[in-house]
């Protein structure tokens, strides 16, 4: 699916965010579509693993909270920082968000519920003193990246601007680029199949997106830096 996903987003752009269309049907706050679109995530998780909780390992709960670190601030926090007064996003775009989350916590749910088997000793591991390394850098360009782009403009301020500093010298959307980082970090110190795929269908959404930002950009800003890349820093 991810992969089918990725040839599919190459060609058409997800509508919501400068990219919206209300050719895709009815539609919801951009706030509220953010809430109801990454909240079930959390929900799943938590209902598949409640009757297990107690057999839970020490490394298991670090993982599961950085994971929930994550959901927290995307489905709690950030839609509400957004300076986005009357933008909508389709419905259809949120049922697909909810039906990816559902996925992926039932995935990685039933994986800890059932199969994990991480000792105290996995802390040592070298798989999750990198991955846990890889995904703090991830989080922190990630929430960084986010911060300024919601202060790039004023509360009221409806218009597009030109990003400046930091990563946003080099590419596009670093934003999206600390969030392949992150979840690249979380395979690794996971070192399951679900919290890989859950990587790769996150590669499937976040490049095409990447790609189709850095070319609206350029259309829309004819003084746009010319030297930037999309996602990632001199290669893409």
């Amino acid at each position: 699916m991810a992969v089918i996903v990725f040839f599919v987003f190459g060609h058409i752009k997800t509508p919501y965010g400068r990219h919206f269309s209300a050719k895709w049907g009815p539609t919801v706050s951009n706030r509220w579509g953010w809430l109801i679109m990454e909240l079930p995530v959390l929900l799943m998780l938590t209902g598949v693993l409640l009757p297990f909780i107690h057999g839970l390992s020490a490394p298991a709960w670090a993982m599961l909270s950085l994971f929930g670190i994550h959901y927290v601030n995307r489905a709690l926090v950030f839609p509400f920082r957004l300076r986005t007064t009357g933008k909508k996003i389709p419905w259809l775009i949120v049922g697909s968000g909810v039906f990816f989350n559902l996925v992926n916590g039932f995935s990685l749910g039933y994986y800890f519920a059932h199969y994990a088997r991480y000792g105290s000793s996995w802390f040592a591991d070298p798989h999750f003193i990198l991955g846990i390394i890889i995904f703090i850098i991830g989080i922190y360009v990630n929430w960084k990246s986010d911060n300024m782009l919601i202060h790039l403009r004023k509360a009221g301020d409806t218009r597009y601007l030109i990003p400046k500093n930091w990563l946003f010298e080099y590419i596009s959307c670093p934003n999206l680029f600390g969030e392949l980082i992150e979840w690249l970090g979380f395979a690794l110190l996971c070192w399951n199949l679900p919290a890989f795929g859950f990587f790769c269908w996150t590669v499937a959404n976040l490049v095409p997106r990447a790609l189709a930002h850095h070319k609206w950009y350029k259309q829309k800003f004819i003084d746009y830096p010319v030297k930037r890349y999309a996602i990632i820093p001199y290669t893409l």
